[in-house]
């Protein structure tokens, strides 16, 4: 699948030809740089990998910045690969977000907003004691019972209990192309995309 790495820079909102407010958020999408080309011979499977974002030489291994001197690059903070076709692309050559046009419909991959250890009425939308009288005493937001004592004798798998929330690599799919800023890299998707402001994402065609 085609795709771009790009960046979260915030939501705003646009004007439909209806007179809607539309939710958006603003992508800065590419340049990026082909770093290696794979083969069915060399490695085993087909796919090119992108490189986006500049970074110091002082921050690279050896062996990093080796790698992209094949491709006549600078060192870049995020590589990604992409299983797709791209046969007409060269090593060291730049993609732009001009690949992408207003009305596509795209997937966008980013990591949701870590929210720590969080509890079930939070993490999984429990509803806790809902009448808190009679004698309820420290139980507005605990879980009840994870499971009988004599059988099954166990917790079962996938039971659903306060935990590590958030910080994870979330995908979502027909966000429709409201703008295509191409000489300033920015992309308008229509709705929200994971991640907090700044951060690294994947653009899917």
């Amino acid at each position: 699948m085609p795709g771009l790495i790009g960046k979260k820079i915030g939501m705003t909102s646009v004007f439909s030809e209806e007179g809607k407010n539309i939710p958006c958020t603003i992508l800065e999408v590419g340049p990026c740089k082909v770093t290696q080309i794979k083969t069915e011979e060399v490695d085993g499977y087909t796919a090119i990998q992108l490189g986006f974002a500049e970074q110091k030489e002082s921050r690279v291994s050896k062996a990093a910045l080796g790698h992209f001197k094949k491709a006549d690059s600078t060192p870049l903070k995020k590589l990604v690969e992409f299983s797709a076709d791209f046969s007409e692309v060269a090593l060291g050559d730049t993609i732009n977000v001009e690949m992408f046009e207003e009305g596509d419909f795209v997937a966008v991959v980013g990591t949701s907003k870590g929210k720590g250890f969080q509890g079930v009425v939070k993490r999984h939308g429990f509803k806790g004691v809902n009448d808190a009288t009679h004698g309820q005493h420290n139980r507005q937001r605990h879980p009840g019972s994870i499971g009988a004592a004599s059988y099954p004798a166990r917790v079962f798998k996938g039971m659903r209990m306060a935990g590590q929330m958030g910080n994870a690599r979330v995908k979502v799919e027909n966000l429709q192309i409201m703008r295509v800023m191409s000489e300033k890299n920015i992309m308008i998707v229509k709705g929200a995309v994971p991640g907090a402001k700044n951060s690294y994402i994947i653009i899917e065609k």
